[in-house]
């Protein structure tokens, strides 16, 4: 089969006023298939004027404005930050009147992968032992009896057992005892300590912090059971003592643990994380619609896919209200939008702080264009559901969790809902990992793939090299997380990354 010529800018909607160049070019090159000439060298991945814009005008991309001009722009003039800036306009969010009806696939078409059954029903994708922190005083000891268990060597005769983790951050005291930050905290801690992907967990505090552990396991009616297991290192009798008694405690849950073994398991049990991070002007064009079409194919299985990053979808969350199943949802994704307007604003911050400078350099201009490529990775069946922060995904299908756009922060929140597996789209190149949940990374474009192979999964780039379809890499896309949520490695798991990302999100004075 001939190789599609690679073109040298696209148009992606008809209604557009500018393209997306394919490849760099220099003053006086002809662009947009010849029907307009360069005025000055343009960067791969950003855009030209394909028409005049007048000052204060709309500028349009995917057929929706990402931001209006703030002089003059001539056809064949290079459109960022110094002519295209932010502004205000109406969005009519249309609850739920274009809400498609998911189609499931037969049963000759369903999809299995090997996983691990929980005794609750639950379904993990890995099999770890973890040691959770309740504050921050406590990580050093989380870490000890983690490197302990390795250094001891116990975890060798029991192969169906992926390893321990330290899961540790950087909150917990100097904190408000009861309100939002408190119930992200304690959503997220529960969330990892019964993810699916553990087999057992053993939480760590000191002592003396705010973050009380009697209180989370009142507050999420926990108790201890065979595989969860909570101490102090004040009530162990300090440092030393802690860890020999967490080390024990562990002892105990490997019989349980290594009892887990894989099994044939319907693909509807994969809850994928949806992220994107050192974006481009690729994302919205590549890796985004096609995780975006591999996320439709996961939901016609019976599976759950989770957008979130909220001040990353601002602009464009009038696309998502109309796929709502019902106003309430819909109405529901709203205020969160005008949750992040108030709490930027007492913040003295800006919804559109971003995009970041690596994404201005890949070409991204405003959070209204980097949004409405980010929200393509939710594919396009309906809005099935609306969660906080580490609340539990409790219904299938494409749905939303509110979310900083700090990628570790974010999925913090995405597998403490319940992801078992992660799916990350990079152009510029990210090297997250995310234990307990594999990660998988997409890259937007060639270039970036071929330079960083070592930590790119997937390369979505040949959708504009002309090698692939939007489609194809979809199903590509799907077939590689199933493979992965067998036990085989992602390239971020095979390098050994994911111990240092768990960062829940912190609202509140520290105090």
């Amino acid at each position: 089969m001939l190789k599609k010529k690679k073109p040298q800018s696209i148009l992606l909607n008809d209604s557009d006023n500018v393209a997306v160049m394919i490849s760099g070019v220099e003053a006086g090159t002809s662009v947009n298939q010849g029907h307009i000439i360069s005025n000055e060298k343009i960067p791969s991945g950003h855009k030209v004027a394909v028409k005049r814009v007048g000052l204060g005008d709309p500028i349009k991309k995917y057929g929706q404005i990402i931001g209006f001009a703030t002089k003059e722009i001539k056809p064949g003039e290079h459109v960022h930050v110094h002519n295209c800036g932010m502004g205000d306009f109406a969005r009519d969010y249309q609850y739920g009147e274009h809400a498609p009806t998911t189609k499931h696939v037969s049963e000759s078409q369903k999809k299995t992968f090997q996983g691990f059954r929980r005794s609750n029903g639950r379904v993990g994708t890995r099999n770890y032992l973890a040691v959770l922190t309740s504050v921050n005083c406590s990580a050093s000891v989380a870490r000890f009896i983690s490197d302990e268990v390795e250094k001891l060597g116990i975890l060798d005769d029991h192969p169906s057992i992926d390893g321990i983790i330290a899961i540790t951050h950087g909150t917990g005291c100097g904190m408000a005892g009861d309100g939002e930050g408190y119930g992200n905290l304690s959503r997220t801690l529960w969330g990892y300590a019964g993810h699916p992907n553990l087999a057992g967990a053993l939480m760590v505090g000191l002592g003396c912090e705010v973050f009380q552990i009697p209180q989370f396991m009142d507050g999420n009616g926990i108790s201890e059971s065979d595989t969860f297991k909570v101490m102090t290192i004040q009530d162990s009798g300090g440092t030393r003592r802690a860890v020999e008694k967490g080390v024990e405690w562990i002892k105990t849950m490997l019989p349980y643990a290594a009892k887990s073994i894989r099994e044939t398991i319907p693909a509807s049990e994969i809850t994928l994380a949806l992220q994107c991070g050192g974006s481009d002007g690729y994302s919205g064009i590549t890796a985004n619609p096609a995780l975006g079409y591999a996320v439709d194919l996961l939901v016609a299985q019976g599976g759950t896919g989770i957008l979130s990053e909220t001040p990353e979808i601002y602009g464009a969350e009038h696309l998502l209200t109309r796929r709502a199943s019902s106003r309430e949802i819909g109405e529901k994704l709203i205020e969160r939008i005008h949750w992040w307007e108030d709490y930027t604003k007492k913040t003295g911050s800006k919804m559109d702080n971003n995009p970041s400078p690596g994404n201005k350099l890949g070409g991204l201009t405003t959070i209204l264009e980097k949004s409405l490529g980010a929200s393509a990775k939710g594919g396009t069946t309906a809005l099935e559901g609306v969660f906080k922060y580490g609340e539990q995904v409790n219904t299938r299908g494409f749905v939303f969790m509110d979310s900083p756009g700090y990628d570790p922060c974010s999925v913090t929140g995405q597998v403490a809902s319940g992801a078992n597996i992660v799916c990350f789209t990079t152009g510029r190149g990210s090297v997250f990992g995310y234990k307990p949940a594999p990660s998988i990374k997409l890259s937007t474009n060639t270039e970036m793939y071929n330079r960083m192979s070592e930590d790119m999964d997937i390369n979505c780039g040949g959708i504009v090299d002309g090698d692939s379809t939007v489609e194809e890499k979809g199903r590509e896309i799907l077939d590689y997380i199933l493979w992965v949520a067998s036990g085989n490695h992602s390239k971020s798991e095979a390098l050994g990354m994911g111990g240092s990302e768990f960062i829940p999100w912190q609202i509140g004075a520290v105090m």
